[in-house]
């Protein structure tokens, strides 16, 4: 008798191992390649057919105007065919037009600033024009609109993957000073810090090098990943729109964004790679109790013929804040920045050159207590602090082309160098200041995609990228030498829409090579003998290392019913090891870890499968998230159980590991102007063979709020619940649960090309004592207790 193989057997073979932390062996992957080539078989094969044109039937039109809910017309408004991707924009009068319109059954939604129209549906017959109107609006269920995920806009409703979007108010509302403070209350994504001027964010418990952080599409060329104390170069106030995307379009940005990427939108061009006639920005402004919390920006865009100017600015700061049980000293922070530029739009094409300085400074509390590494100090001593100073330049060259043929219809191209230094300054009690240890991190980066022109069912992208940096520390806490790395890749997404069905097919071959530069002093009470090193003297010269994998994701939508659908992603993504993770020797404060690197690692293997059920209309919003990844090869930091230079001994090692999850959120109305939301998330996550939980995993959390809705005027108190969570790594300390009540109120108004918002938040009602489970100063500072935060926004367009 055939007996059948269980589903899940097939994404999580056992594991032959009798190590809790074994030095890891190569797993068989015979069952992985085997099933991506069958399946890029199979899609290709698809690809092919459905990409021969259908009979030809007679183009329909559609028309329209946009307008304000006070009858203005808004100009350079984007409107979007929903199934087909086709886009335009609104003239000074509102009106818009698509000329040529395959005869069907089509979604429209409009969208300008924060404002988005309701999706309304229109039938295209042969020959025929329809006319349909959008009223643009703020209202609890709206249509969020997303460039990240395949490289062109879409309603993340609509796209083949799990997307969260934040557009300029709601950026406005939540203001902090780091991107992680923003986005820790989104569904699936929590913050890691070591202090508030560190936090960044952790996505579906997937944490460093597996969360790539970009701007405008491209890495931000920080080393934020590589330690919990340091920051990413990114202010709030500045940005156009805020996305975090999971699944196969990750596969455009980078294999190793196995947890997803999040892509920072600075200007309203970068969204739509076009000139614009004359002018358009934002002023923003926040104030706050507590911790002092000031800041602001100002941005213009100003088109003029086939010019465009820009240039915007702006900054933040906080103080020491304050819990319910005392002052968090040393945890202030402050980040400004300056940008500009300018474009030529020839016409069939563009070029532009645009340069950006952001410089900060931040306090890393608690590291002053672990930055003696164990010497024998005078107990009466007082100990100092510790802070980070960093800044980042940033030059960037982009151009495109359309119209270039048959089948590839336009060409963009991106060439970017950022250059990071900051430094580790320690501060004695007298207030005299020594650099500890100074990081440089030079990155350049040049990337490629062609867009191809729509073939009956099949449109999508394919592209080149590429980087080559240069990382040096030198002082205390250089934990590594100086190391080169390149890295190249090819990468393609191509997606097949039929009527009821959208299929996503997504690829990327990549290769990384890491040279140290010269060699490192050897320890007389440490054994290097791990590194399998060539010794010199007193010098230790650490090997070059070479990777090379290939990632695929194949995806798909289907329309179960009106506004309701099933999407369903089955990603294999190939990780290389970072540099830290290889090269990495000695006392990490930033990590509360002695590390000790391998350069002996290989890569990374994660098949991952993404289920979502949606439903959205106009009177419900709901959503359900499922997520079950098997890591081939995890890399981790194991405890050895040794405590050197006061900090806990722990080195980088290889396992089998699992992470699962769901995320749901649920939003309807009680009566007509009042809204209940629902939303829970959560991630479990541990070593296969050992079942030991890894580190700073995210407990459950719920959250019940309220959205009173009267014109412009919104109301949101919202109470957010933390489950305690003891399911913790062996160095780890279990953290109690937690019941956070907040409350925002808005008030928005618009005129013709103005829209302004004032924003009011009280924070931490209760003035409750809580924990962050991804804090690495958890045990010694808890989260900010209450406070008051106004703000306001201004966007004219």
């Amino acid at each position: 008798m055939r007996t059948r193989r269980s589903f899940w057997k097939l994404i999580d073979p056992p594991v032959k191992s009798a190590t809790a932390f074994p030095a890891m062996h190569p797993l068989g992957r015979n069952w992985a390649a085997k099933g991506f080539r069958q399946i890029s078989i199979f899609a290709a094969g698809l690809l092919f057919w459905f990409s021969i044109p259908l009979s030809a039937q007679d183009p329909g039109r559609i028309q329209g105007v946009v307008l304000l809910p006070n009858g203005s017309p808004v100009h350079e408004a984007l409107v979007l065919i929903v199934e087909t991707g086709q886009e335009t924009e609104s003239d000074e009068t509102g009106r818009f037009a698509f000329t040529s319109v395959e005869p069907g059954r089509y979604d429209m939604v409009a969208y300008s600033s924060a404002f988005t129209s309701q999706a309304q549906h229109v039938d295209v017959n042969p020959g025929q024009t329809v006319t349909i109107d959008f009223v643009l609006q703020l209202s609890p269920i709206q249509e969020s609109i997303t460039v990240t995920a395949s490289g062109r806009h879409e309603t993340t409703f609509e796209a083949v993957q799990s997307v969260n979007s934040l557009d300029s108010f709601d950026l406005a509302e939540s203001m902090a000073p780091t991107i992680g403070e923003v986005l820790e209350n989104e569904a699936g994504i929590a913050k890691r810090s070591f202090g508030p001027g560190s936090s960044r964010p952790v996505v579906r418990g997937f944490d460093g090098d597996r969360v790539l952080v970009m701007k405008d599409g491209v890495s931000v060329g920080s080393i934020g990943s590589q330690s919990g104390d340091h920051a990413e170069p990114i202010d709030p106030a500045g940005l156009e729109r805020l996305e975090v995307v999971k699944g196969p379009a990750t596969l455009l940005y980078g294999s190793s964004a196995i947890g997803g990427v999040v892509n920072a939108i600075s200007r309203h061009h970068e969204m739509h790679k076009h000139r614009h006639e004359g002018a358009r920005g934002h002023v923003s402004g926040v104030g706050g109790t507590n911790n002092e919390h000031l800041g602001g920006g100002a941005s213009v865009e100003y088109g003029e013929g086939r010019w465009m100017f820009w240039a915007g600015g702006g900054g933040q700061s906080t103080g020491d804040y304050s819990t319910p049980a005392e002052v968090v000293e040393n945890s202030g922070s402050r980040i400004s920045n300056i940008s500009g530029g300018f474009g030529f739009f020839p016409g069939s094409g563009y070029l532009t050159l645009g340069y950006t300085l952001n410089d900060g400074r931040y306090g890393v509390p608690y590291a002053g207590e672990f930055h003696g590494h164990g010497e024998e100090e005078d107990e009466e001593e007082e100990e100092g602090e510790v802070d980070l100073d960093y800044r980042h330049h940033s030059l960037r060259f982009d151009g495109g082309v359309e119209e270039l043929g048959t089948f590839v219809e336009s060409f963009r191209g991106v060439l970017s160098y950022t250059d990071w230094h900051h430094e580790e300054i320690e501060v004695s009690p007298a207030g005299g200041e020594t650099v500890g240890t100074a990081f440089d991190n030079r990155q350049f980066i040049f990337r490629g995609v062609f867009e191809q022109r729509e073939a009956g069912k099949l449109k999508g992208s394919f592209g080149f990228w590429g980087l080559n940096r240069d990382y040096r520390a030198v002082g205390e806490e250089a934990l590594s030498p100086p190391v080169d790395q390149n890295s190249f890749a090819l990468f393609c997404l191509e997606e097949l829409g039929l009527k009821a069905v959208r299929l996503q097919f997504g690829a990327r071959f990549e290769m990384t090579e890491y040279e140290p530069t010269a060699g490192v002093e050897r320890s007389e009470d440490h054994d290097h003998q791990l590194l399998r090193a060539v010794s010199q003297g007193d010098l230790v010269f650490l090997p070059p290392r070479d990777f090379k994998g290939f990632s695929a994701g194949l995806g798909g939508r289907v329309s179960l019913w009106r506004k309701g659908a099933l999407v369903a992603n089955f990603t294999s993504g190939y990780r290389s090891p970072g540099l830290e993770e290889l090269y990495n020797y000695g006392p990490h404060v930033g990590n509360l870890a002695f590390e000790i690197g391998d350069p002996n690692l290989s890569g990374e293997r994660s098949n991952g499968l993404d289920l979502s059920l949606r439903h959205l209309s106009e009177n419900l919003r709901a959503e359900a998230n499922f997520f079950y990844y098997l890591m081939s090869d995890f890399i981790f930091l194991a405890p050895t159980g040794d405590v050197v230079d006061g900090l806990i001994e722990a080195k980088y090692q290889q396992a089998d590991s699992r992470f699962h999850g769901a995320e749901f959120g649920l939003d309807f109305p009680l009566v007509n102007a009042l809204w209940l939301n629902l939303g829970m998330d959560l991630v479990n996550a541990e070593l296969k063979e050992s079942g030991v939980p890894l580190p700073r995993i995210p407990p459950v959390r719920g959250r019940i709020g309220l959205d009173l809705r009267l014109g412009g005027l919104s109301i949101r108190p919202e109470l957010t619940m933390a489950a305690a969570q003891d399911q913790v790594f062996l160095t780890e300390a279990p953290t109690p649960g937690y019941a956070v009540g907040n409350l925002k109120a808005s008030y928005t108004f618009s005129r013709l090309h103005v829209a302004h918002q004032f924003s009011f938040s009280l924070l931490n009602i209760g003035n409750a004592l809580y924990r962050n489970h991804l804090s690495f100063i958890k045990e010694f500072a808890p989260e900010i207790g209450r406070g008051i935060r106004f703000s306001y926004a201004l966007r004219f367009f």
